[in-house]
């Protein structure tokens, strides 16, 4: 099973501040924020939510094809998802701007501050992913994952036109789009991806119900953190799966781009939905343990090795159920 990729590709500077930023927040000034944050450290990454998974499947013996937008600052980085195994045929390169830049500060409860520059990737809307994925060889499901809003629509339309199998990931671009455009990126899914706060935001902002949205996709994930997660079918009763323990948290940031890497490793080789979820989760956890969303390194049989650890290899559609 072959996998294409769209969304953001960006370089990560990522910051950390030793005290508590919810500390910082004042209830009676709150209509007026003024904060800046002396930092310990500053690590740039490569980084993209697209590029990361595109990363963690080629870890994982794949060959994701990534359809975004970057800069021509994009050589190095690029080079070096090519040696890994992503095919970068698609990406475009933009002639005037950089690659997207997110800037990001993390307290020790895991807590963010983040702003993110666009850059080449406002060019994103000027790929045609059906063409894209046919010069590339093909693909068997499309990844729509955040980046410029009027990229996702247009892929997502793309897909239904060219009847392409596609997994909806809006992300946090869910705080940008609008009633109707969500509910365009989701209709026909055949993956809904959220966390546990995008998927109370996406209910809000569309004002469907659970029930309906699930006659409108064929899987719906969703991710909790610490908790687990949930995968989700219509007239099923919804699989949770609990998540795997990690000692030494060392930097949240990508970790959800992991665990859909995980999950989307294991639907390619034919696994059902709990061990997709549960491979997931335990690709989230090891790569909670580095600092960067691209510094882990894992292969087929170590990831494998890790989420038998965690939940046993007997019984494959294990977890429970509610």
């Amino acid at each position: 099973m072959r996998i294409a990729v769209t969304g953001s590709i960006a370089t990560d500077h990522l910051m950390t501040f030793p005290g508590r930023i919810a500390d910082q927040l004042l209830a009676d000034r709150l209509d007026h924020v003024s904060l800046s944050f002396l930092v310990d450290t500053l690590d740039i990454r490569d980084g993209g939510v697209a590029a990361n998974i595109a990363y963690g499947l080629a870890r994982l013996g794949h060959r994701p094809l990534l359809v975004g937008a970057a800069g021509a600052d994009f050589a190095p980085y690029g080079q070096r998802l090519s040696a890994l195994g992503v095919d970068i045929s698609a990406v475009h390169i933009s002639r005037t701007r950089h690659t997207a830049r997110f800037l990001c500060t993390t307290d020790p409860d895991g807590n963010q501050i983040a702003s993110f520059y666009p850059g080449a990737m406002t060019e994103a809307a000027g790929i045609d992913v059906a063409a894209a994925v046919r010069r590339g060889g093909g693909a068997d499901l499309v990844v729509i994952g955040a980046d410029d809003p009027e990229a996702m629509l247009r892929h997502t339309r793309g897909c239904r036109t060219e009847g392409m199998r596609f997994a909806a990931d809006p992300a946090q671009q869910l705080a940008r789009l609008d009633n109707a455009q969500i509910r365009e990126l989701v209709e026909g899914a055949d993956h809904l991806f959220t966390n546990q706060y995008e998927r109370a935001l996406l209910l809000t902002k569309t004002g469907w119900t659970t029930e309906e949205v699930l006659g409108r996709v064929r899987v719906w994930v969703t991710t909790f953190g610490a908790k687990g997660s949930r995968v989700e079918r219509a007239d099923e009763p919804a699989l949770s799966i609990t998540a795997v323990p990690t000692i030494e948290a060392a930097d949240p940031t990508g970790v959800g781009d992991a665990f859909r890497a995980g999950y989307l490793a294991a639907l390619a080789t034919g696994d059902d939905a709990a061990r997709c979820a549960q491979t997931g989760s335990a690709l989230a956890a090891h790569a909670l343990t580095c600092v960067g969303t691209q510094t882990y390194t894992t292969n087929p049989a170590h990831l494998s090795a890790l989420t038998n650890a965690a939940y046993g290899s007997a019984n494959l559609s294990g977890g429970e159920t509610s």
